[in-house]
């Protein structure tokens, strides 16, 4: 169970670096700026919720990592950002540092 809210908290993670990139598209808006927060605040709380029994640092760095990899794929297909090959092989690095602390148990 605490795996799962582990796995929402990243995805929850996602939600604020896209919430700031709208609240700055062409005209500031403060309703972006409060999804950010809100998504900052469930993210954390899950994120403590689930170091119940995960322990802190694989907790953290999978949550970083599903946050990160979350943000890179909205970023190409959303804000259509770059997916060469060097961002696409990073990314990859992550993804396998995120499943290495899984399987090694954390």
């Amino acid at each position: 169970m605490n795996w799962l809210l582990l796995v929402l908290a990243g995805v929850m993670e996602w939600g604020w670096p896209v919430s700031l990139k709208m609240a700055m598209r062409d005209e500031f808006s403060l309703a972006w700026l409060v999804a950010a927060v809100v998504s900052i605040v469930a993210s954390g709380s899950l994120l403590m919720l689930a170091q119940r029994t995960i322990p802190m640092g694989t907790a953290y760095a999978v949550w970083t990592g599903i946050g990160a990899i979350g943000a890179f794929v909205i970023g190409i297909l959303v804000f259509k950002e770059p997916a060469d090959a060097a961002r696409m092989v990073s990314v990859g690095l992550i993804v396998a540092g995120v499943m290495g602390l899984k399987l090694a148990g954390g």
